[in-house]
Parts: structure tokens; C-alpha cells; sequence
């Protein structure tokens, strides 16, 4: 996963990056790779979730038709419900308007054995707020220019990861970038395809206007939010099938780098089970 990640070493360029790249995967390799990294992303998860020592968030971001909703749904179905929650952000609506942007993120940080995945994120604040420009609409800081506002979110932005990071909250940032190409084809098929029909709306065919400059408010975001603590990986979004299996490889390499055990008991709890369970094997002889 190395040549899709940005740390803050290089530089990611959307001119340079091949949407179409396949890694030299067939498709029915793809979809192996990818099921044979689903069940230790479970195991994993459960020893994640048992240890509880740590939070996390596995953050996508993407463009319309990208293939975020199946992405996410084909990859993370593994895991245990019961340690998973899944956040969507829409339009802020008027209660999270009055609070600073990041108000309705933190609602949503896990806490520690839990993994949050966020379908879109605070990112949208530096990204539809860049493109239409809809900050001079919202409430800022005297001192703070129209101008300085996103380069300030930014900011706000590294800080309050750095913040999770050090607080044992690591932040997993996606981008599944697919190419206008690729996302005319499969808005075709949404308005071919009856039982598609449904996702296509007017707003679909309108943002599309904005793509080129949605691609670079994607490119200043990442370059200016990539850390080592808290990279982006842009995953290359044209082949679904290759796309999914990354977006696994990603979550399993980060599961491994974690490297989540059981917790082990201690003397006096091991006496009690050993006690406990004398008692029920006594119950099942009588």
C-alpha cells in the first residue's frame, strides 16, 4: 500500500494519479486477496474490541459514484456489530450550524475497542465549503479573513487529529478517487438500471460541473492534512473489485500494526474461575 499513501512526504498530485491502476490483479485475484483478509480483519477486531486500548476511525472520503456505500459495506460486514458503529455526515443542520465545525465529529470519536467508520467527514468543511464557498455564510472569528478560513480548518484539522492520536484514537483517512470517466459510466447505469434509479438525483448531474475543482480541493486537503501519525490513502476507484480489496488491505495492515491481544487475567481472577468451574461441573453431575 505503499505508493497509495501520503504521510506528508510527497506530495499527491490528482494529474499523476492512475485512477484505473489494477496492481496487475485480475478481477477474480482481487476478489480472492480480498476474502482471505476478511477473517483475520475479524479476529483482529474481536481481540481490538476485548484489549480496549485503543480507538479508531476509518474515515472515507470520495466522489459521487466512487463506490463508497458498497465499499464499505463488501469490506467492513466482517466486523462484530456489536463494536462498530457507522457515522454519515450530511449538510450540517441548524443545531450543528451554531457549534464550531468540529461540534458533530467529536459526537461521534469512539471510544477505546471501538471503531468508528465515518461515511464522509470533517473533511466536507475544506471540500463542498471550499467549492461553493460556503463559509462566508457561516459564523467566524473577527480577526479571520474569507480568505484565511479553509487555510484555518486546515489547521483546526491537524490539531484535532494530532489531539485523538495522542489521546489513543487513530484516524484512518481513505479517499477513493475515481475519474470523470469512469463516474459518467456508472451514473449512466443508475439511470439505466430501475432498481439504481433511486440514487440518481438533479444535485448529481450539478456537482459534476464542479469536478475538476472538487479534485483539487481534494488534493489541497490531503497535502495539507497528511501526517505521519495520520495519513491519507488515496485508493484508486475505476476497478471496484481491486478497490475493495485495498480499502481491506489498508484496514488489515492497520489492525496488525495495532497488533490487539486478548487481556490476560490475573492470579486471583484465575483462582475464581477455577473455582467456578469445579461448582458448574459439580451441577452437571447430579
Amino acid at each position: 500500500m505503499k505508493g497509495y499513501t501520503y504521510d506528508g512526504s510527497k506530495e499527491f498530485s490528482y494529474l499523476k494519479f492512475d485512477t484505473t491502476d489494477t496492481g496487475g490483479l485480475k478481477k477474480e485475484e482481487a476478489i480472492e486477496l480480498m476474502n482471505k483478509n476478511l477473517p483475520e480483519i475479524d479476529v483482529l477486531q474481536k481481540k481490538f474490541y476485548a484489549e480496549k486500548k485503543m480507538g479508531l476511525i476509518f474515515l472515507f472520503q470520495a466522489m459521487d459514484a466512487a463506490g463508497k456505500d458498497g465499499t464499505i459495506q463488501a469490506v467492513l460486514s466482517c466486523l462484530s456489530p456489536h463494536g462498530v458503529r457507522e457515522c454519515a455526515f450530511k449538510a450540517p443542520n441548524s443545531t450543528e450550524l451554531s457549534h464550531d465545525f468540529l461540534w458533530r465529529i467529536h459526537h461521534c470519536v469512539p471510544e477505546r475497542g471501538q471503531i468508528a467508520i465515518f461515511n464522509r467527514s470533517h473533511y466536507e468543511d475544506v471540500l463542498i465549503s471550499k467549492v461553493h464557498k460556503l463559509y462566508k455564510n457561516q459564523p467566524k472569528a473577527s480577526y479571520i479573513k474569507d480568505s484565511e478560513i479553509i487555510d484555518t480548518r486546515y489547521e483546526d484539522i491537524r490539531n484535532f487529529e494530532k489531539y485523538l492520536y495522542n489521546n489513543s484514537i487513530r484516524v484512518v483517512k481513505i479517499f477513493l478517487n475515481v475519474s470523470k470517466k469512469e463516474q459518467t459510466k456508472r451514473f449512466l447505469a443508475r439511470i439505466d438500471q430501475k432498481e439504481k434509479n433511486w440514487k440518481f438525483s438533479s444535485a448529481d448531474m450539478s456537482e459534476r460541473e464542479f469536478f475538476e475543482e472538487y479534485q483539487k480541493a481534494f488534493k489541497d486537503a490531503i497535502n495539507n492534512t497528511a501526517t505521519k501519525y495520520c495519513p491519507w490513502y488515496v485508493v484508486p476507484a475505476d476497478h471496484k473489485l481491486y478497490m475493495r480489496y485495498v480499502v481491506s488491505q489498508i484496514i488489515l495492515d492497520t489492525l496488525r500494526d495495532i497488533d490487539p491481544e486478548y487481556p490476560e487475567i490475573d492470579d486471583e481472577t484465575a483462582k475464581q474461575l477455577k473455582g467456578y468451574k469445579k461448582i458448574l461441573k459439580e451441577e452437571l453431575e447430579k
